[in-house]
């Protein structure tokens, strides 16, 4: 196979996500400079506009088409690049093609997806042949799953390196989170929502922590799950369900599956927000869970599912302002316990809002992590987690140059 002229290509560029992707890239990385980047989607006009919006320095950016469904156009597509980074979702609609295609043809990809049953059967149907093909495929590179899953992989290389043992047992608490949805974010939870409504298979597989798992390495020990308001001792503060739990959470069971030597078994894993102290603290959690469990509700219901899209939500395209993408930012604490009791805390915190502006920052260092700092030799084909195949070269690249910092507290 002839060898790709370039490194990455934005698949998706003019989705909301997507041009905020390629105006970082831009500005970290020029064009056919340190990375030898495309863009790519099925409209021309829509490619040209976007190409004139970034401006003098994107002139020289290059334009590829393919459209989701023309697997030809995407294997063509594929041909030229080492990396495809996707933003076209809801996923579980638009996104088995271009795995399917990157899988075949040995071209590494990854994307910023939350919808576990899709990423499901992405493995059952896809991963045998990426392992075949050498094909690298890293879904969850955005807010979910990087901070929680390098966040955990931090906080173990810091317990290994100070008690000589890792946590079987860790917490992630929401401290702080500043920012907003778009509607390409809605229509996913939206369409996972409806899948599990009206298949009771998909409720199933979404309720398994050990979901994302290999077969054989799945139910292990019961999952500790916060799903209402509870008091949690070991940060003195009163906490709430977090709505990215779902996906965080077996993303980084994947991640200790995939461990191999240091595989922790029956280790425990859960997310919550935190929300304060004292009766305060109990009535803001009471009122996140009560509301939480409203909006699932309403959104399993296809009447108000229906009125929630046309009169609440955003709109396809539609998001955060850019000031409101640069007055967002996000703190995640984190708590493990080894076997022996010892105990350690981490933080991972991020400078714009979670969603958009600091995910995008994310997914532009994992693709160009992939495309640069992972060879081939260095990990096999098949489908790996952020920390698995990224680990600390990403955790560098992040701090550098994405506004996130990964700390150790005590």
């Amino acid at each position: 196979m002839p060898r790709a002229n370039l490194d990455v290509v934005v698949y998706g560029a003019t989705s909301f996500v997507g041009k905020i992707l390629c105006r970082y890239l831009l500005q970290q990385f020029g064009v056919n400079q340190s990375l030898r980047w495309a863009i790519a989607g099925r409209s021309q006009d829509k490619l040209s506009a976007l190409r004139a919006e970034l401006g003098k320095p994107a002139a020289k950016l290059k334009l590829l088409l393919a459209d989701a469904a023309d697997e030809g156009a995407l294997s063509a597509m594929c041909a030229q690049t080492r990396v495809v980074v996707s933003t076209v979702g809801p996923y579980a609609l638009f996104g088995e093609p271009l795995v399917k295609v990157c899988a075949q043809s040995g071209t590494d990809y990854c994307d910023l997806t939350g919808e576990t049953q899709w990423i499901r059967r992405m493995l059952d149907r896809h991963e045998a042949t990426a392992k075949a093909s050498g094909a690298r495929i890293v879904h969850c590179c955005g807010f979910d799953s990087i901070p929680s899953d390098l966040g955990v992989h931090f906080l173990q290389q810091q317990a290994r390196a100070r008690f000589g043992a890792p946590c079987v047992a860790v917490k992630m608490r929401v401290r702080t989170l500043r920012g907003g949805f778009s509607g390409g974010t809605v229509g996913s939870l939206m369409n996972a929502v409806k899948e599990a409504a009206g298949d009771p298979a998909v409720r199933k597989l979404m309720g398994n922590p050990y979901a994302l798992c290999p077969p054989e390495q799945g139910a292990q020990v019961r999952q500790p799950n916060v799903s209402f308001a509870a008091y949690d001792e070991d940060f003195h503060s009163w906490m709430a369900p977090f709505v990215m739990a779902a996906i965080n959470t077996r993303v980084v069971q994947r991640s200790n599956a995939l461990a191999g030597a240091e595989r922790i078994p029956g280790f425990l894993y859960d997310e919550a927000t935190l929300t304060g102290a004292g009766l305060r603290g109990r009535a803001t959690a009471l009122a996140l869970a009560g509301g939480l469990g409203g909006f699932m509700l309403a959104s399993a219901l296809p009447p108000t599912r229906w009125a929630l899209q046309r009169f609440v939500l955003p709109a396809a395209g539609e998001g955060p302002s850019p000031s409101a993408q640069d007055n967002g930012r996000f703190d995640l604490r984190f708590f493990g316990r080894t076997a022996t009791g010892k105990t350690l805390r981490c933080k991972v915190t991020g400078d714009r809002d979670p969603g958009y502006g600091s995910t995008a920052k994310m997914l532009g260092q994992a693709a160009a992590c992939l495309a640069l700092d992972i060879g081939k030799q260095d990990r096999a084909g098949g489908f790996w987690t952020p920390a698995t195949i990224f680990g600390e070269r990403l955790i560098e690249r992040l701090r550098a140059h994405s506004g996130l910092e990964f700390q150790l507290l005590d």
